[in-house]
């Protein structure tokens, strides 16, 4: 017990701390900004990002990665907020809360075994260009003066690590930011700052539960936008988490970080806060400037509500410009550089299905709808080429039985090729199909075996089938019909 603590809480404690230091600092403008996407007020973002922060570095699965207010589930939001107010926004996050802990339980983190590496490396590639995308507000229309800060901020922040002794000790993130704010403020620039992103609360968060009806009506409103927040928020986060997972070679709970995200959010819900997920920018941000335990996570969590309530005058001076080339470095070292280099070796199938995923992403700025359909789009790749490795191998026995050796797999896919492989105007007493190397996966393929020995024996030709593995056996016993008169009838339909 006292060691798992210590790993999971004290393993590093300063690279922790400085971490979750640099993390606050680029959730503030964020969780603004995600804010006034949802039409609220910039303390719910503020306080949601501080609360989930906090709690799920208790209750998540996944040390290190960093969850707050998003963008993602900004988006979501906005129908209800224009049509029923925040109370409704705030009910739905505890509902969304208490969905995921449901799909915690059912161990709906598991799925994630079914999205392959070129869904996520889709994802990766576009979540990367909806950051920097991010940016381009505070790059354009602006004084020479940004840009300048801009490319500062980005020497900064990849030529520090190079400076002896202190290049390893403190996070290039971190330097940049105070250096650039010192800059600003000792020159005098007049350049856009997180104050200028709007009004910073001044109290701390309260509980207080969401002011609405507790009756059918309400959950019929609030149900249809939870489910989504849901199920946003649990891909979002477990693909994240799959992503720290690779660059810090660790392993994580998935079917924890479900439950530890819907507490998190209902813990937000009751404290004015809107509902959020892991992010991938902030998690990379946090490892690459050192945080690797909880430790990190709480830090920023809890530095956050520090900097908004008791610093704020401190946080409003810091150029966006500082934050803008810490979120374009997260956005460079977001983005699967290699991917590109592989388009030339990998299949095209893989290729496709990474491409299409960055585009529908990046188009429907929707994270759900995009590894949705890279998920079906490799998981229609792979049964297509899986049906292409089926074979019928066609033989005769010296007392003239023909027989039909099935190599492979039967399923949706490949039955018509099944089916395409028997001669049915071959005039022959008997007919063997072995089915030792072949197994049956659906109906479908039990339906075209039967249609099959059907079609044989109205030729006059006795049929055995040998060879049926048990599963496969199993299936056929329960679906198939070529022994039975009636199913048979009902099957061929006259034909």
């Amino acid at each position: 017990m006292i060691q798992s603590i210590k790993q999971n809480w004290f393993a590093n404690v300063r690279g922790d701390l400085l971490a979750g230091i640099v993390v606050a600092l680029a959730l503030v403008p964020e969780a603004i900004a995600f804010s006034i996407i949802a039409g609220v007020d910039p303390k719910v973002g503020l306080y949601a990002s501080f609360c989930i922060a906090v709690v799920i570095a208790f209750t998540g699965g996944r040390p290190g990665m960093i969850s707050a207010a998003t963008g993602a589930m900004a988006l979501l939001m906005v129908t209800l907020v224009r049509e029923h107010g925040l109370e409704y926004l705030l009910a739905a996050t505890v509902l969304t809360g208490v969905l995921q802990i449901i799909a915690g339980y059912l161990k709906l983190g598991d799925l994630m075994r079914f999205v392959s590496r070129s869904v996520v490396t889709g994802f990766v590639n576009a979540l990367a260009i909806l950051i920097f995308m991010a940016q381009l507000p505070e790059l354009t229309n602006v004084t020479w003066h940004v840009y300048a800060m801009t490319l500062a901020g980005l020497g900064i922040i990849y030529l520090f690590p190079y400076v002896p002794v202190i290049g390893r000790l403190l996070p290039s993130p971190l330097v940049c930011i105070v250096a650039l704010t010192a800059v600003a403020l000792i020159w005098g620039i007049d350049i856009r700052t997180v104050g200028d992103m709007g009004e910073l609360p001044d109290t701390l968060p309260v509980f207080l539960w969401p002011d609405v009806p507790l009756n059918l009506e309400t959950l019929l409103i609030i149900l249809p936008y939870s489910i989504m927040l849901m199920v946003v928020g649990l891909l979002e986060s477990m693909m994240t988490a799959t992503i720290v997972d690779d660059l810090t070679d660790t392993k994580s709970d998935k079917n924890r970080e479900c439950k530890g995200q819907g507490i998190a959010n209902m813990v937000s819900g009751v404290f004015g806060g809107m509902a959020g997920c892991a992010m991938i920018g902030q998690s990379i941000i946090n490892v690459k400037s050192g945080g690797r335990t909880r430790l990190s996570t709480l830090t920023a969590g809890v530095f956050l509500l520090i900097l908004v309530v008791f610093l704020s005058d401190w946080l409003t001076v810091i150029p966006m410009a500082a934050l803008v080339a810490v979120m374009i470095m997260v956005s460079i070292g977001t983005f699967s550089w290699d991917s590109v280099v592989n388009l030339k070796k990998h299949p095209l199938s893989t290729n496709i299905v990474m491409v299409v995923t960055v585009a529908v992403v990046v188009a429907t700025h929707n994270l759900a709808i995009g590894v949705f359909v890279g998920v079906l789009l490799a998981s229609l790749f792979f049964a297509n080429k899986v049906g292409h490795y089926m074979t019928v191998k066609k033989s005769q026995r010296d007392d003239g039985t023909r027989v039909y050796t099935v190599t492979g797999q039967v399923f949706f896919t490949s039955s018509t090729k099944f089916m395409a492989s028997f001669d049915f105007k071959e005039v022959v007493d008997k007919v063997v199909i072995d089915l030792t190397a072949a197994h049956f996966w659906d109906i479908t393929a039990v339906e075209s075996l039967d249609r099959v020995v059907i079609k044989l024996r109205r030729e006059g030709a006795e049929v055995e089938l040998l060879g049926l593995n048990e599963a496969s056996a199993t299936l056929v016993d329960r679906f198939g019909v070529h022994d039975d008169p009636k199913g048979v009838e009902k099957l061929m339909g006259g034909h």
